[in-house]
């Protein structure tokens, strides 16, 4: 009797117990993340982002089928991540879809998916000595409405295994989806202007940074030549933008240019400057074979001095280098094309840990200069650099494509630094014509600027898209030559979003995520003891217990 009582007193409490947890579960909710890199916690960011879907907001997620473990990982981790944005929004709904499932319809499937940008990814199933070819779709389509975005998966990085490019890619998810959501939640507000007038980029070869860059921001052209016929006018104008972009100009800015763009910044104007120093074109070397790189007078030294830094007119040469393909030779009646590393075109990879380049695969420079940083009060962070084997090339000089030929004397590049190619500045600019003759009259002239950033780029030709046999933008950062995809894109966003991001979007890029990936090699050598270790030891313990309860259970009531 008193154990019947005994039971019941702890039956009762166990149900007031769980009917209070489910009555405060009503007022207050809170999820526990219990892995040690807090990989499940959304940010701040995220959660004001998903705060802001008042409606069914739909999530397409094409990683199902039939691949490789590494996949099987990094579809587990988008799904995991997913449920932590539903938990706190209802409203995010998502499904994981095989698109090739039915296979008469394969062909139009992918042929869409093409078109849509939705590039697939062909790999290889390796199971003990079998291989066999699948195709994935590592891509993830958000719809909000009548808007929709795409939201890549998986992130491209050259050289590296499967299960590497999964451990990247699964610490920029968060990033990927938060950015996603933020692109069809969120209504545009801030604006960007192109700068025309000085010889800049034509429009198509920015074509695909256009592109992207309209998904979040109004982006327009502002050109400059109105600034000979009203400069205040001009300076009005541009002053209605956040963000100025100056696309590798080839002609001098004149002193009244140079005061637009110089109040234009002192007044809070953000600015991405991508400046060549050095006139050498690859398009014009192709064809001639030779050409002469000479220094180039934009007249924007005084400009940068006062600003703390300088574009030397010299070239790096850097044995860390991106390769050209060039023709060798015919097959049947096609040219055959080798591949050859150009030194004067340096493969650019991050060290930093700044959000604008952390985790960032190589970027593909071409004929750059050195930045050189001079003291002043304005906070200078190098974002990009060449290797430590690269040397500086004074101008004028002749460059020939024979040069691929040349092997390089390893002596000259022992003992050199790193030279900046990307530099973030941040402070309070002072005005390039502070104490000085005014090119024209301004009544609102102000010689000390307000808090402020820019980011200094030496090389115009990193926001350059390459064009089809059509004339048609290819994807910024594709190399059509030698089919390799570089990090040039995903460079030039960061830094828009950095620039212009007042909700702290960019600093979930910085995230580090820690996961174990099982050694294949090891696992196919010992593939017997994996599955007892697996399989059979979890059986044996589960049978230990069983038969330990049942004996102590029969213990028990026989007495």
């Amino acid at each position: 009797m008193e154990n019947k009582k005994s039971n019941l007193k702890v039956l009762l409490t166990t149900i007031a117990v769980l009917v209070v947890l489910n009555f405060a579960g009503n007022f207050f909710f809170k999820r526990f993340d219990l892995t040690a890199d807090s990989r499940y916690t959304l940010s701040e960011t995220s959660l004001n982002i998903i705060k802001e879907v008042k409606e069914p907001l739909y999530v397409d997620v094409f990683l199902e089928g039939n691949f490789p473990g590494e996949f099987k990982k990094l579809q587990t981790e988008t799904q995991q991540l997913l449920e932590e944005f539903k938990a706190y929004n209802s409203n995010i709904i998502f499904q994981f879809v095989n698109p090739l499932e039915n296979e008469d319809e394969r062909e139009a499937v992918m042929q869409s998916f093409y078109e849509r940008g939705l590039t697939p990814l062909n790999v290889t199933l390796d199971e003990k000595g079998k291989q066999t070819q699948e195709v994935v779709f590592p891509w993830a389509v958000v719809t909000y409405g009548n808007k929709s975005t795409k939201v890549p998966l998986l992130k491209n990085m050259m050289g590296a295994s499967t299960a590497e490019k999964v451990v990247s890619s699964v610490q920029h998810l968060e990033y990927a989806f938060a950015n996603g959501f933020n692109t069809i939640v969120k209504t545009k507000e801030k604006k960007i202007a192109v700068i025309k007038g000085n010889g800049e980029l034509h429009d198509v070869l920015i074509a695909d940074f256009v592109k992207s860059v309209r998904e979040n921001y109004y982006i327009g052209t502002f050109t400059l030549d109105s600034v000979s016929k009203s400069p205040q006018n001009s300076l009005k104008a541009l002053k209605k933008y956040d963000l100025a972009v100056i696309a590798k100009p080839t002609e001098a800015f004149s002193d009244e240019e140079k005061q637009v763009l110089d109040q234009f910044i002192i007044n809070g104007g953000k600015t991405i400057w991508l400046v060549d120093q050095v006139a050498m074109e690859m398009d014009s070397l192709m064809q001639t074979g030779e050409n002469l790189a000479f220094p180039r007078d934009l007249g924007l030294t005084d400009m940068f001095f006062k600003y703390g830094f300088r574009i030397n007119p010299d070239l790096i040469k850097d044995i860390q280098a991106t390769p050209i393909a060039l023709a060798t030779g015919q097959q049947g009646s096609a040219a055959q094309y080798t591949q050859y590393p150009w030194l004067y075109s340096p493969a650019v990879y991050s060290v930093s840990n700044h959000p604008v380049v952390s985790n960032l695969d190589a970027l593909k420079f071409e004929f750059t200069n050195p930045i050189e940083l001079l003291k002043n009060d304005i906070k200078k962070t190098t974002l990009l650099s060449s290797s430590k084997y690269s040397k500086v090339i004074g101008t004028p000089i002749e460059v020939n494509l024979n040069m691929v030929a040349d092997q390089p004397d390893m002596n000259e590049y022992k003992g050199k630094m790193p030279l900046p190619v990307a530099v973030l500045l941040e402070g309070k600019f002072h005005s390039v014509y502070e104490n000085r003759v005014l090119p024209f009259k301004e009544d609102s002239f102000t010689p000390i600027g307000k808090d402020n950033k820019m980011i200094v780029i030496s090389d115009g030709d990193v926001i350059k898209n390459q064009l089809d046999k059509n004339y048609q933008p290819l994807e910024l950062g594709f190399d059509k030559w030698t089919n390799n995809l570089y990090a040039n894109k995903e460079f030039l966003m960061n830094c828009v979003n950095y620039l212009l991001d007042d909700n702290g979007l960019i600093n979930i890029r910085s995230k580090e995520v820690d996961l174990p990936i099982l050694d294949k090699e090891k696992v196919y050598e010992e593939y017997t003891f994996s599955q007892i270790i697996t399989v059979g030891v979890p059986i044996v313990i589960l049978v230990f217990f069983g038969i330990a309860f049942t004996f102590l259970r029969k213990r028990k009531y026989s007495k």
